[in-house]
């Protein structure tokens, strides 16, 4: 961009940047202290009025900028500053530190070298998170995340913000990035095992459930990148599960608020929550439902429910409405969330468990004040064969198929997952993958007994969709569990 160009754009200062919210309007620029100027024309993300992360041009040069932002914010780019610097003492791969400095009116800077072209590991991750665990593409995949990690831990640093968005595989070579979370417990020397294993479970706990017992390859990368040799099987096993939960409980909150991730609308008569990314494509709908679902294709016209398939932008989408059947029946569902809000929040459920659920995308509930009344569910369609019409009652599945059933209901036991309503038309064969669908009745237990009590009850309802004597029958009697924990 050239100087006079450059001069069009607004300047802006960290007191401007916190007042632009979510979404400030790019190109802007900053004035530095050495009297240059930092021009950013790409937004990367946004932490409002605290953190502005995008690209943009320095001294002629593509950079990563860091803007912080908020008052006091001295703390957090001292602490990513210290990170990155921990990281090249180590010889650990990560993007050069170019600038690191307050702003003259407020506020603080840091630019790295831009990796224009680099791939995240979530990213690569996303095709094979499919695959079933332990598939040696897969596999080629995480290792050099492990390997990594090793490198750090031997160098006596952890990374508290651990998943696979903070591995970037650029020109062949694997970098660490964000500093901010990276933290020096004993400096050169290699981690001791307590410390090491909790940082550990951290990684491991991104991974689908059933990649805990395919965990030896993983840790094999990681004692070869300089890990310390993992003896506390398993402690390392419970600090998985509690890293897991506690990514989960951090996720379904942020369903329900407003975040870089989902978009939430509240008034007195209303709240919406939708993926951020869909806010735009999915207004029309959101704006009127009823209206969408009354053009759309009729699915299911019930007392309880009214599901339609609609159109939207190109593409087919289910949205679910949640009647009131009665006045009795409104009054009992005032205080309570909704089965619409139910259903959203297991959807991400099971998705952040790798299971198969088609994407939830929406929740609205019409409210008066804190009252709950109507409610809408919006889904991506899955245009998938149900069980009871691509499998033969005569003849046990076909190999892929049979995997498929096998892994997923043993991910959902593993879990204490119930489906409450587990008919074969409740689960659909799509893209090599078995898609649950119909969540209102989900649920994830605490206790082994009442997991027990509903895996009995979801058994017994998915075997009388075939004769007791069919072959079908006999496979998914010997192949699904038949109390929730032999």
């Amino acid at each position: 961009m050239s100087k006079r160009s450059s001069d069009t754009v607004e300047l802006m200062d960290a007191s401007a940047l916190r007042e632009a919210g979510r979404a400030p309007a790019t190109p802007f620029r900053v004035a530095l202290s050495d009297g240059g100027e930092l021009v950013v024309h790409r937004l990367l993300r946004v932490l409002p009025g605290k953190r502005i992360v995008g690209q943009g041009l320095w001294n002629g040069r593509c950079v990563l900028a860091k803007l912080f932002v908020a008052s006091g914010s001295a703390r957090h780019w001292a602490q990513e500053k210290a990170g990155i610097e921990a990281l090249h003492e180590a010889g650990v791969a990560t993007p050069d530190l170019l600038l690191a400095g307050a702003l003259p009116a407020g506020g603080h800077v840091l630019l790295t070298r831009f990796l224009d072209g680099a791939v995240s590991l979530a990213e690569a991750w996303t095709p094979l998170a499919s695959l079933q665990a332990g598939h040696r593409e897969a596999l080629a995949g995480l290792c050099p995340a492990f390997a990594m990690l090793g490198s750090l831990h031997a160098s006596g640093l952890v990374q508290e913000d651990l998943h696979l968005g903070n591995f970037l595989r650029y020109e062949d070579r694997l970098y660490v990035i964000d500093g901010d979370a990276v933290r020096a417990i004993v400096s050169g020397k290699p981690l001791h095992e307590d410390a090491a294993v909790p940082n550990l479970a951290l990684l491991l706990a991104q991974l689908p459930v059933a990649w805990d017992d395919c965990r030896e390859p993983l840790l094999a990368a990681y004692q070869r990148g300089g890990g310390t040799a993992i003896v506390a099987v398993e402690s390392l096993a419970q600090e998985v599960w509690q890293a897991r939960a506690w990514r989960l409980k951090d996720y379904l909150g942020k369903t329900v608020r407003d975040c870089s991730l989902f978009s939430v609308l509240r008034s007195a008569f209303r709240f919406c929550s939708v993926l951020r990314e869909e806010r735009e494509a999915l207004s029309p709908l959101l704006e009127s439902p009823d209206e969408a679902m009354a053009q759309g294709r009729l699915l299911k016209d019930g007392r309880t429910s009214t599901v339609a398939q609609v159109e939207q932008g190109g593409r087919l989408l289910v949205v679910k409405r949640y009647n009131l059947k009665s006045f009795g029946h409104a009054l009992g569902r005032l205080w309570r969330p909704s089965r619409a809000w139910h259903s959203w929040r297991e959807g991400h459920r099971l998705l952040f468990f790798g299971v198969a659920t088609p994407r939830p995308l929406a929740l609205i509930e019409e409210r008066i004040g804190p009252l709950r009344r109507r409610a809408f569910l919006v889904n991506a369609f899955c245009p998938g064969l149900s069980l009871l019409q691509c499998l033969d009652a005569d003849q046990a599945p076909p190999d892929e198929v049979a995997r498929e059933i096998v892994s997923v209901f043993a991910t959902l036991h593993r879990l204490r997952i119930s489906h409450g309503d587990l008919k074969a038309t409740n689960l659909l064969w799509h893209e090599g993958r078995l898609v649950v669908i119909d969540l209102d009745a989900v649920v994830q237990h605490r206790s082994a007994r009442s997991y027990e009590r509903a895996w009995r009850r979801d058994r017994a309802r998915l075997l009388r969709n075939w004769p007791e004597s069919s072959a079908l029958y006999r496979w998914l009697d010997n192949s699904l569990p038949a109390l929730a924990y032999d």
